[in-house]
């Protein structure tokens, strides 16, 4: 009797669900149960079904429905009709994506999130890619801690990047992958530093002569300074006087 009365709750909940009433341009939440070449159907818990037409799913151009989505996901799309002629709710996921995308987007920012993003084109000054369906720029020298020569180079390649400008009022969103490519470069360095002990010998190349002292990138990939005073046994005045850039030499680490 009580498994009855449970299954009738159940039942009355969800014929509530069904009739509850719905407005264009309100947020709805579906699951996904059919991907087609067409449409994406979503099942509303309402007495009919949503669909999402191909055009409405992503801003962006390389967006795939069969990559990017599958059945049993849930979602949230926008109204934009109440019958699409085939007695369907006709929905918009892209409209849905504009309008909460850019609280994640802040908290992106906020919180420094890494994001892998693809190039979608060259532009005046940087290139342009997509982050949760809204379009993103990322200025040539935000692209690398590298000089950047060629930005048509970059055109398909994914880059790891972080969100540094979101500006919701003038559409705006810059990334940075030169932020991220930093980040993993120091924590590189510091891992060998690390692993460097005082009175290590390593072979090196002079990089740059200053008037204090040479920088020697050493054959672990790190540079060392050896001051002036390191340089030789006897007293010089300059670097130059016994060294020359691209030279090669023996260091031994005194301090790290």
């Amino acid at each position: 009797m009580a498994e009855n009365m449970e299954t009738m709750d159940d039942y009355m909940e969800e014929l509530d669900k069904s009739f509850r009433k719905i407005a264009e341009g309100g947020i709805l939440t579906g699951t996904i149960i059919d991907i087609s070449d067409e449409d994406v159907t979503l099942d509303l818990k309402y007495y009919t079904q949503g669909v999402i037409p191909m055009s409405e799913l992503s801003n962006d151009p390389n967006y795939k429905a069969m990559d990017s989505l599958k059945i049993g996901d849930e979602i949230q799309a926008t109204v934009k009709r109440m019958d699409d002629g085939k007695g369907n709710i006709l929905l918009s996921l892209k409209e849905a994506t504009e309008v909460l995308a850019w609280d994640t987007l802040k908290e992106y920012l906020e919180n420094e999130t890494k994001c892998t993003v693809k190039i979608d084109s060259a532009v005046n000054g940087g290139v342009v890619t997509y982050l949760e369906g809204i379009r993103a720029f990322i200025p040539a020298s935000q692209l690398s801690v590298a000089y950047v020569d060629n930005l048509e180079d970059w055109v398909g390649k994914k880059v790891e990047a972080v969100v540094i400008t979101v500006d919701e009022d003038k559409e705006k969103l810059v990334l940075s992958a030169k932020a991220v490519e930093k980040e993993k470069q120091e924590a590189e360095t510091n891992k060998k530093m690390s692993m460097i002990i005082p009175g290590s010998i390593f072979k090196g190349k002079v990089e740059k002569l200053m008037p204090y002292g040479a920088f020697v990138v050493m054959d672990n990939g790190l540079t060392g300074l050896v001051h002036i005073s390191k340089i030789c046994q006897k007293r010089i005045s300059k670097p130059s006087e016994v060294l020359k850039e691209g030279q090669e030499v023996k260091v031994k680490v005194i301090e790290v």
